[in-house]
């Protein structure tokens, strides 16, 4: 299973920036679907997911009313809109699939991860 993660780059506070995850076919119709983050010297945290047939998204705290997962099953693509960007939103921005457990803000939750891309915000 291969997910591969675009669109980071370098954008200023208050910019928007959009992410995109492309999975192989046979994975992203079956599985739940999310983005992680983790900024240098901490934690990874938990952004946004998507269930399989996106009726369900749920948001991390400190991206809620910002940012906007979404997934087009017939392109096989997951995407991450992030509005009113700010600095501590800097992070290797991962894409994720296979959620299995109670919750998915729970990074050990999620079977199949993507290399990662990079999104820099400058104050």
């Amino acid at each position: 299973v291969q997910l591969q993660a675009s669109g980071g780059g370098l954008v200023q506070a208050g910019d928007s920036l959009r992410l995109s995850c492309a999975a192989s076919r046979r994975t992203f119709r079956a599985y739940s679907m999310g983005w992680f983050r983790q900024a240098p010297g901490k934690e990874r945290e938990f952004v946004a997911s998507v269930s399989f047939g996106g009726g369900r998204t749920y948001y991390g705290d400190s991206v809620k009313d910002r940012f906007t997962i979404s997934r087009d099953n017939a392109a096989s693509t997951l995407n991450l809109q992030m509005n009113s960007l700010k600095p501590e939103d800097t992070a290797v921005y991962y894409c994720v699939a296979q959620f299995i457990g109670t919750s998915p803000m729970v990074d050990s939750n999620w079977h199949y991860w993507g290399q990662g891309t990079l999104v820099t915000v400058s104050s």
